[in-house]
C-alpha cells in the first residue's frame, strides 16, 4: 500500500474506534437512568436479561475497538516501515502507542462499570 493509502486506512479505522465506542457508551447511561427508575425492582428475569444484553454488547464494543486499534496500530507499523516522511505519517506514528488505552484500558473500564452495575442490580 502507498503512504496515502495507509493513511487512508488509519483514518477509517480511527472513524471505526469513535463508533465503536457509542453503543456501548449509550448502554451504559440507560442503565444507570433505567436504575434509578426501578430496575432494580424488576423481576429476576427481567433484571438477568438486562444483564445479558449489557453484557453481550460490551463484549462486542470492546471487540470491535480492539481490533480496530489493533489494526490501526498494524498501520503504523507499515508507514514507519516505509519510511512515512510526511508529517501526518509522523503524527500517526508517534501518537499510535496510546491507541493500547483503547485496546486494553477501555475494556477495563466497561468491565469496572458493568461490575457495578450488577451490584447495584442484584445486592444493593
Amino acid at each position: 500500500m502507498t503512504n496515502a493509502e495507509l493513511i487512508q486506512q488509519w483514518n477509517k479505522l480511527r472513524d471505526q474506534l469513535i463508533i465503536a465506542q457509542l453503543a456501548p457508551s449509550a448502554l451504559l447511561i440507560t442503565s444507570v437512568a433505567l436504575l434509578q427508575f426501578g430496575l432494580a425492582d424488576a423481576a429476576l428475569w427481567v433484571k438477568l436479561a438486562f444483564a445479558g444484553i449489557l453484557l453481550a454488547s460490551g463484549i462486542l464494543g470492546a471487540l470491535a475497538e480492539y481490533a480496530a486499534a489493533t489494526e490501526a496500530l498494524a498501520v503504523a507499523g507499515d508507514l514507519k516501515a516505509a519510511g512515512a516522511e510526511s508529517r501526518q505519517a509522523k503524527q500517526i506514528i508517534a501518537f499510535s502507542p496510546w491507541l493500547n488505552v483503547a485496546r486494553f484500558v477501555t475494556p477495563a473500564i466497561f468491565v469496572a462499570i458493568f461490575v457495578a452495575i450488577l451490584v447495584a442490580l442484584f445486592i444493593a
